[in-house]
């Protein structure tokens, strides 16, 4: 249970952080001067926070099968 506790924390968090991400990076950096906004939140919403989600989700899975891995016998 506390596995899938922590792949869900980790699911939240990764999104949280590329949603926010996604959505800075293309207020800044798009040229789209009528709905950057729009686009930004978007991006943020559908591209960068599902993508970050599941790259937080692969290194939680690494990590946790290092540290088992790596348990004296």
């Amino acid at each position: 249970m506390k596995s899938f506790v922590t792949a869900i924390a980790s699911l939240a968090t990764g999104y949280l952080v590329g949603a926010v991400g996604g959505y800075a990076a293309v207020q800044s950096l798009s040229s789209n001067t009528h709905d950057r906004a729009v686009e930004a939140a978007m991006t943020g919403a559908f591209v960068t926070g599902p993508l970050i989600a599941v790259l937080a989700l692969v290194g939680w899975a690494f990590v946790n099968w290092f540290r088992r891995s790596r348990k004296p016998v």
